[in-house]
């Protein structure tokens, strides 16, 4: 359930995709709050300007949650996001631990507005191969 004090930070986040225009960036603009609703860092979109595919705003702070918060707290916190995150962006998110995510626009919105953003193809995938031999690695990490 969205509350008026996520509404109110959802607002901020889309002030930042706002504000990520006018610096020639991408649209897209992101933020975390702690459990008490105080922010505790933003970004925006600098996909073009940094020349790098993963410089989203929600990858970029769930690198920083996983770096800068402790587990229980990362579980209280909240991103708040312009648009719905992508799948790299989910799996960090995921793997940072974060609690909760609210996004304003869905993929489908953001599709909508936008066909190029659904345009990226699948990649063909091959696999599983060479069991016994990936394996190893693996084991011998969990088993230390």
């Amino acid at each position: 359930m969205i509350t008026s004090a996520d509404e109110e930070l959802l607002r901020r986040a889309i002030g930042l995709a706002a504000r990520a225009v006018t610096l020639g960036d991408a649209p897209y603009g992101s933020l975390l709050a702690g459990p008490d609703g105080a922010v505790l860092a933003e970004a925006h979109n600098t996909v073009r300007r940094d020349n790098d595919i993963s410089a989203h705003p929600e990858l970029k702070l769930a690198r920083w949650a996983a770096r800068e918060l402790d587990a229980r707290t990362a579980a209280a916190t909240t991103m708040y996001t312009s648009c719905q995150p992508c799948g790299m962006c989910a799996g960090g998110i995921a793997r940072s631990g974060l609690g909760r995510v609210v996004h304003a626009l869905s993929t489908e919105q953001l599709v909508a507005l936008n066909p190029e953003s659904g345009a990226w193809p699948t990649v063909p995938q091959d696999g599983p191969a060479l069991f016994d031999q990936a394996r190893a690695p693996v084991e011998a990490y969990y088993r230390s």
